[in-house]
């Protein structure tokens, strides 16, 4: 036999024992959200767990963006196909909820003390695990990515134009009228805009979305967000368009563009923008700082709420299988992994630890201002108003803000209407959902 051969069968007997090494692992099944730059880190967390672990193969299959895994992943479980984990965002927690009691879910608390592991959830900020316990206070899904709106500056245009980083929404108008009147076509703008301009303004001054503590104390609950501030607020923003100082793009992270080619100077939305900002942004300096505080509402700002995603575990597999799971969540949330998480996409630390790591690394003076997430949330003690929200439906609720918060924009409704139609549609479909799951 050549040296040529012998080398072909070595390299054939290799491969065949590889992949018999691979078919030996437990396989599991893991559905996410996280698209370009954020996908490419979720697949490496895959990859990294995989080549370290004899027993456990994670799959990390992007599904599309948060609306469509989570359609997929129930309609996958409908159908008896369902993975083993998938990503869903904070807004879904309550349809997620109303799915374990009916048995769709392996909460995440009962998960690690099956497998023996021994978790603690108090390494978890407060401002994060609030978010996803039921009401003993057990993690029913692993916090994941999660982040806070912010306001992303051009600070070139800024100093351009002679104005300073506004902190209150009086100063934000100003800043974009003298934006505008230096030539910036699109001064000011923002993403998911049910999230930072009503669940978030709302947090922010302290004031209720809705009654029964915004959801958590119990499913009779009534939206109440056509209070004058909200209304006030949004009708700002729509005068602002017909000015020229605002300018719609979309709502998700559409408007990310206009941000970034220098069209818009002050954006907000979720500071897990800024590792993409670092790659992409390279004819201006840019920053971040805390969302602007409405003074006519509120002397001073209480705190913002997060958005983001856990990782739900769905029933119906082997329990190798959910071993294999656990130990992977236990590799997420580890102080290494939380902390890359966070220096290299913006999404805040879901541990202390992490947090702390990332001050040891002096993160924080190379990449000043990456902190703002973290201090916006734990500003104040939550109170009731300000510690989140748990709506049934809430993901076709969000497209009925968006409906009625476009409508305002174009110059069809006043914020008025807007905000009463929406509160009405809104609550049409929490009683839906209250007596479906009473």
């Amino acid at each position: 036999m050549t040296v040529k051969s012998i080398l072909s069968a070595t390299a054939i007997a290799s491969v065949a024992a590889s992949a018999a090494f691979a078919a030996d692992k437990a396989e599991v099944q893991f559905w996410h959200a996280m698209g370009g730059q954020l996908g490419e880190i979720t697949d490496k967390f895959a990859a990294d767990y995989n080549a370290g672990s004899e027993t456990c193969q994670i799959n990390a299959v992007y599904k599309g963006n948060y609306t469509e895994n989570m359609t997929a992943a129930i309609a996958a479980f409908r159908a008896g196909e369902q993975p083993h984990i998938v990503q869903v965002f904070e807004v879904g927690t309550a349809t997620m909820m109303a799915a374990g009691d009916k048995g769709a879910i392996y909460p995440v608390y009962k998960l690690m003390e099956d497998a023996g592991i021994d978790f603690d959830q108090s390494v978890y900020l407060p401002a994060v695990i609030s978010y996803y316990t039921d009401t003993e206070n057990r993690l029913l899904s692993l916090p994941f990515n999660s982040s806070t709106p912010v306001l992303w500056y051009n600070k070139t245009a800024l100093d351009a134009a002679g104005v300073a980083v506004p902190t209150t929404w009086d100063e934000v108008e100003e800043a974009a009228r003298k934006l505008k009147e230096n030539g910036v076509p699109k001064p000011f703008s923002f993403g998911w805009q049910s999230w930072s301009n009503i669940e978030n303004y709302s947090a922010w001054h302290n004031i209720p979305l809705g009654t029964e503590e915004n959801g958590f104390a119990g499913l009779s609950t009534e939206f109440t967000f056509n209070n004058d501030a909200v209304v006030n607020h949004i009708q700002r923003i729509g005068d602002m368009g017909k000015e020229g100082l605002f300018v719609y793009g979309g709502r998700r992270g559409d408007s990310r563009g206009q941000f970034v080619n220098g069209e818009t100077a002050m954006w907000i939305n979720s500071s897990a923008y800024y590792g993409g900002f670092k790659k992409d942004i390279t004819e201006f300096e840019f920053g971040q700082t805390m969302l602007p505080l409405d003074t006519a509402v509120a002397e001073a700002p209480q705190n913002s709420i997060i958005g983001g995603a856990t990782l739900w575990v769905l029933n119906g597999k082997e329990q190798a299988e959910y071993a294999c799971v656990a130990d992977f969540f236990q590799f997420l949330s580890s102080q290494e992994q939380q902390a890359y998480w966070h220096q290299q996409t913006g999404y805040v630390p879901i541990t202390t630890a992490a947090y702390e790591k990332s001050q040891a690394d002096g993160f924080y003076e190379s990449d000043p201002m990456t902190d703002t997430a973290i201090k916006q949330l734990s500003l104040n003690e939550p109170t009731p108003a300000s510690k989140g929200l748990r709506f049934g439906n809430f993901v076709q609720i969000r497209d009925i803000i968006n409906e009625e918060l476009e409508a305002v924009w174009s110059g069809e409704k006043t914020a008025k209407e807007a905000m009463d139609e929406a509160v009405e549609r809104g609550n049409a479909l929490l009683r839906k959902f209250e007596n479906a799951n009473s």
